[in-house]
């Protein structure tokens, strides 16, 4: 059986392959099963899309390879607090789990500036979860950001 460890890292590998195309560094896997079966990375600046945050295009792909959109049974893991976009998508889609790697104190909408997972009226309330034992998920937007000044 794999550890959140091992699905962040996963998570973490995504984030790199987004800082190699020159995009925000967030990288997302979902698993079902103890098994991945979506992973994705940034692409806003490469697809000229808004919506192309990680956490939208790993929903994609993991509802693709189910042929379905409801993943009740699935975790997310990314590496960066989701933005409200996110979050949203995350609540449709049903997903159970989000553990994410860093928080964001900008637009982070579970737990940092926009509790959307505490709104009440939603039909479904996915279970968060900050994983902090992997310094790298902050410190590559850090060093994505720093080169940018």
């Amino acid at each position: 059986m794999h550890t959140d460890k091992f699905f962040m890292n996963c998570a973490y590998k995504e984030a790199i392959k987004a800082y190699n195309k020159d995009e925000v560094p967030i990288g997302a896997v979902i698993v079902l099963n103890d098994k991945i079966i979506a992973r994705a990375h940034n692409l806003k600046e490469n697809l000229k899309n808004a919506t192309a945050h990680a956490e939208i295009l790993v929903i994609n792909k993991a509802s693709k390879k189910l042929n379905n959109w409801f993943l009740k049974d699935c975790i997310m893991y990314v590496t960066l607090e989701p933005c409200p976009m996110c979050a949203g998508a995350i609540i449709q889609s049903r997903i159970k789990k989000v553990i994410y790697g860093a928080k964001s104190y900008q637009d982070g909408a579970i737990e940092s500036t926009l509790k959307m997972f505490e709104i009440k009226g939603f039909n479904h309330y996915p279970i968060s979860q900050y994983y902090d034992k992997n310094e790298n998920c902050s410190k590559i937007i850090s060093n994505y950001f720093k080169s940018k000044r």
